[in-house]
């Protein structure tokens, strides 16, 4: 679904510059030719997207945050235990992944990031492995279930787990570094990589 999604991506938008994670994977797939294609800014790519604050007992709405939120740092967070940040962006979309939220665990004071992935149910096992055996996530790093009514895998995860995290990173930062994540875990769930 990956690669479809981004063949389609491409076919829609003259992709003169892309992220990181979208140059090399169409570099890597020959969607395009290497060298040809310049990498954009990575703190551009969140700057439409859709980002709430909401409380985390009750699940209301706080406020509806505009990209100035990203620049904050992450510890923004700890600093409001009761909040938890929702996103919505087309760039999830792209990768098959329903929003995604990120909040300070309470019980074990780490971030997590929570999200739908739009992936079959037959991943799962694929799924479980490369969390453990490529990304070094013990089973109580993450939390996985699929959701047959709405079709998609209930993802949680320890944002700390990641490489190159850092708790001074930004909240632009962060959900970066969980996109990049998610884009790795995806196409290498579906390309049966491990």
């Amino acid at each position: 679904m990956l690669k479809y999604n981004f063949e389609e991506f491409l076919k829609a938008n003259d992709a003169q510059a892309l992220f990181k994670e979208e140059k090399e994977f169409a570099e890597k797939h020959a969607m395009v030719q290497a060298g040809m294609i310049v990498e954009r800014d990575a703190r551009e790519r969140f700057k439409d997207a859709y980002i709430e604050r909401s409380d985390k007992e009750s699940e209301q709405l706080i406020d509806e945050a505009g990209p100035g939120l990203l620049d904050h740092p992450l510890t923004y967070l700890k600093e409001n235990k009761n909040e938890f940040l929702y996103m919505e962006s087309d760039w999830f979309d792209l990768i098959g992944v329903d929003a995604v939220s990120l909040e300070l665990d309470d019980l074990f004071g780490y971030y997590s990031a929570l999200c739908g992935l739009k992936l079959q149910k037959k991943y799962g096992e694929q799924l479980r492995k490369l969390l453990e055996e490529e990304f070094g996530f013990d089973k109580l790093d993450y939390g996985l279930m699929f959701d047959s009514n709405e079709g998609i895998w209930n993802f949680n995860f320890c944002v700390n787990k990641l490489n190159d995290f850092f708790e001074t990173m930004s909240i632009g930062e962060a959900f970066s570094l969980v996109y990049r994540f998610l884009f790795q875990l995806i196409d290498k769930a579906e390309n049966g990589k491990i």
